[in-house]
């Protein structure tokens, strides 16, 4: 049966997206819901067949949605975060890098069979994790903060430079088997390496000057990438990933360069481009697979879990302060990712159309390796990490969208009262001075997807959402009350109740609860700390219980948290009392004209 070229495309468009809803909703990583789809729509119902559906145009759709994708990847690196990624992750992104490569290369070559070349391919392509897996995996593990750490930074920073190998090794093995000499290897590295450079150069002095209006800044930036992917691939056949590597990693170390907005684009981009590409690659896949290669490919995913995975973290924790029950888990987690799948499927395509032997066994292994990861991972690294005691407690943190004087007083009080507090705004000052007053702070946007991939919840359970835009705060509570739950997620009133619309109303009761009492607001806080009120943390005891503090402090102070005496943290809300108790600590905001007990 024949299928219109447009219903499929809008089906696959359908398909991906409820794969990455799905994956939000149950915080796992996507992948997995988007290679399973595209098994089904493929191989097991043959509904899709992505070569007679895209004929001729399969290969450079593919091979321009992995230059972006790679070019995202790259812009998030941080030259100047590497030297403070501690040792450990020194360690795992590098000689444990190396040594995940070799080993998963034996295990290909002498498990599956497949000629070396291939193996070592293999290799270099699956000993990188990724943000995209790591970061919905440790929200549902929440380790202790090292743990959390490690991982989180190992996939931001192995990303890029595994695709990056990657590229190199594709580069050894496309000139051996077309029987090119050293030399045209390294023009190869050299025309990819200097075309990134110069591209992103040319691209970071526009930005730089202005010269592209905001509004078409992500247009230039989309097209200049592809034009310095095509041109490279045009100068040195194959040079063209290299490119956009160089690219992505210049152009996001470039000093009065901000990139910001333009890695926001990217990643939904990325997104978009993901979720087509994998349904696609993965409908590819012939069904049974050839020979034995899904027992060869289970083998060596258990390999690359037992055997790989520890020894690469036992090396490269040598002399790091860690415990023996850190590196076990540490050793355990390490799901693949994006640059994986994607990456090893532009290979294998261009591969099999040079005749290399074993190509067609590369997409295979590798997605039965992440699939493999992916689903154990998942469904064990929780319970491991309680059984280890590694796993962080009920979260007590509090994260607070806002950077302003309110927000920095409450989370200033929250952090003094024994809280982990993270305060996230893109307002450049408030951050500054929430760090120059040594509060924990994330500059940009909390429900974005950049916070999604750099943002450390680690202890973190509960949103205030404080900042002075109303509709931004309505957006983190919405999906931060996914992440804690709806009573963790409350919302500081931009606009007093009487000045609510209808419509206004309305969502109120959709939306989080308001903190504090009915009339507080954002500006009548702030003109409040102004006037000279202030954020009062007082101990009850059954001498000087609450009523005892209202009569010294005055019936117009504000409650604003209580903790008990196990440490619970209480938040006062609009809609709900609270009764502070003797051995409660209160934290209220009171008048200046008061005592100083």
């Amino acid at each position: 049966m024949s299928i219109e070229p447009g219903l499929v495309l809008t089906g696959m468009l359908v398909i991906g997206f409820l794969c990455q809803w799905l994956a939000w909703r149950v915080k796992l990583p996507a992948i997995v819901f988007l290679l399973l789809a595209g098994l089904l729509l493929g191989p097991v119902s043959g509904l899709l067949r992505p070569d007679a559906l895209l004929g001729g145009l399969l290969f450079p759709m593919v091979s321009l949605a992995v230059a972006l994708i790679l070019f995202e990847g790259s812009l998030a690196l941080r030259f100047h975060e590497l030297p403070g990624i501690g040792g450990v992750v020194r360690g795992l992104v590098s000689y444990g890098a190396l040594a995940a490569l070799v080993s998963l290369a034996a295990a290909a070559h002498w498990v599956a069979g497949v000629a070396w070349p291939i193996a070592l391919l293999f290799g270099a392509l699956t000993c990188v994790t990724g943000p995209t897996v790591i970061a919905p995996m440790l929200r549902t593990l929440r380790p202790n903060a090292r743990i959390a750490n490690a991982l989180r930074w190992e996939g931001i920073v192995i990303d890029p430079l595994g695709a990056l190998l990657a590229v190199l090794v594709y580069e050894v093995v496309v000139s051996r088997e077309q029987g090119h000499a050293l030399s045209v290897f390294l023009g190869t590295v050299l025309c990819g390496a200097a075309t990134g450079a110069l591209a992103a150069w040319l691209l970071g002095l526009l930005l730089r000057r202005q010269s592209i209006p905001e509004y078409l800044q992500n247009f230039g930036v989309l097209a200049t990438v592809l034009l310095a992917f095509t041109i490279a691939n045009r100068l040195a056949h194959d040079s063209g990933l290299l490119t956009v590597t160089i690219m992505g990693i210049a152009l996001g170390n470039m000093r009065d360069v901000h990139v910001d907005d333009i890695l926001d684009f990217k990643e939904h981009l990325t997104t978009l481009l993901v979720s087509l590409l994998f349904i696609l690659l993965a409908a590819r896949l012939p069904w049974p697979l050839p020979g034995d290669l899904l027992w060869e490919g289970f083998v060596i995913f258990l390999i690359a879990q037992f055997l790989v995975r520890p020894f690469s973290v036992l090396i490269a924790s040598l002399g790091s302060p860690l415990g023996w029950r850190e590196r076990t888990l540490i050793g355990w987690v390490a799901p693949r990712g994006i640059v994986a799948a994607s990456v090893s499927a532009l290979f294998a395509l261009r591969l099999q159309a040079l005749g290399v032997a074993g190509a067609g066994a590369l997409v295979p292994l590798v997605f039965i390796l992440i699939v493999g990861t992916v689903v154990l991972q998942s469904a064990t690294a929780r319970p491991l990490a309680l059984w280890l005691g590694v796993a962080e407690p009920e979260p007590r943190g509090v994260l607070i969208f806002g950077s302003d004087a309110v927000a920095r007083g409450v989370g200033r009080a929250l952090h003094e009262a024994g809280f982990r507090v993270v305060l996230a705004d893109d307002e450049h000052d408030g951050i500054r001075l929430a760090r120059m007053e040594g509060l924990s702070t994330f500059f940009g946007n909390p429900a974005s997807p950049h916070a999604e991939r750099n943002l450390d919840l680690a202890g973190i359970g509960r949103l205030l959402a404080m900042s002075v835009h109303r509709e931004r705060n309505t957006l983190a509570c919405v999906h931060y009350r996914q992440e804690f739950g709806r009573n963790k997620v409350y919302r500081l009133r931009v606009l007093a109740p009487e000045e609510n619309t209808d419509r206004t109303a309305l969502a109120e009761r959709l939306l989080a609860p308001p903190l504090f009492d009915e009339s507080m607001t954002h500006a009548r806080f702030a003109e409040l700390l102004l006037g000279g009120w202030r954020i009062k943390t007082t101990r009850l005891s059954t001498a000087f219980d609450w009523s005892h503090f209202i009569a010294q402090y005055g019936p117009d102070s504000v409650l604003l948290f209580g903790v008990e005496e196990k440490g619970a943290l209480r938040v006062a809300s609009a809609k709900r009392d609270l009764e502070p108790r003797p051995g409660w600590t209160v934290i209220a905001l009171v008048p200046p004209a008061t005592g100083t007990a």
